[in-house]
Order: structure tokens, then C-alpha cells, then sequence
């Protein structure tokens, strides 16, 4: 598993922990069934604290990602594509309603700029 954290991207840690073993976890790089590093080892290699690791890790088990074993640590889980496409969804519409928001509050972007915009980055 590689993770690799910014103390300066502005989004919180335990966050950028998740959305990378997620794509890891989504892209079939990490496969069900394969083991996890302990919250310790990660929060050690990562330089966060093991309230970080158990955040994200807790927020993982949560969305049906990995599963948390006690006495035995964390693997990745089986995971059902109908779910994960769910999961995708909610996600991304969270995420576009969020950029909505702030377009509409800053009163200077029409819908057709954040369409265009919109298109812009499917292509990248």
C-alpha cells in the first residue's frame, strides 16, 4: 500500500489517507483479502498520529472498503460492484454539489462556465 500525506494541501490527513487506499482499493491494486499495515506502522511511516490512522481507517470500515479484525488487523474486503458504483455516485455528487455552492455563492459563475469547466476536466 502507498500512501503519501501533505501537511500543506489543506485537506486533513486522515482524508487523504482514505481517498488514496480507496483508489488503491477501487483500482484493484489492493486486492480482497490482502492485509492492511497496523494503525501503528502506518502512523509511524506516515508521521501522523494513531488518532489519524484510526480515522481513516474507521472511516474506510464504514463504507465497506476494509475490515477491521480484532487481534488480526485490517484487510481489504470483498467488494461488491454494485455497491462500489453507489458509492462512486454519492460520492461524486457530494462532491459537485459542493462546487455548485460555491459557484452560485460567489455570483459570478454561470451554469454554462461550470458546465464547460465540467466537460473540461472529463477530458483531462
Amino acid at each position: 500500500m502507498r500512501v503519501i500525506v501533505s501537511t500543506t494541501s489543506g485537506v486533513p490527513l486522515y482524508e487523504q489517507i482514505v481517498e488514496q487506499v480507496r483508489a488503491q482499493v477501487m483500482s484493484g491494486e489492493l486486492s480482497a483479502g490482502s492485509p492492511l499495515p497496523s494503525l501503528r506502522a502506518l502512523a509511524e511511516e506516515l508521521r501522523v498520529s494513531l488518532i489519524t490512522t484510526t480515522r481513516a481507517y474507521n472511516e474506510l470500515a464504514a463504507e465497506g472498503l476494509i475490515v477491521n479484525v480484532p487481534g488480526k488487523g485490517s484487510f481489504v474486503a470483498e467488494i461488491d460492484a454494485d455497491v462500489a458504483r453507489a458509492g462512486a455516485l454519492d460520492r461524486a455528487r457530494a462532491g459537485i454539489r459542493q462546487v455548485v455552492t460555491r459557484a452560485r455563492a460567489s455570483g459570478r459563475v454561470s451554469r454554462e462556465e461550470l458546465m464547460t469547466m465540467i466537460e473540461e476536466e472529463w477530458e483531462l
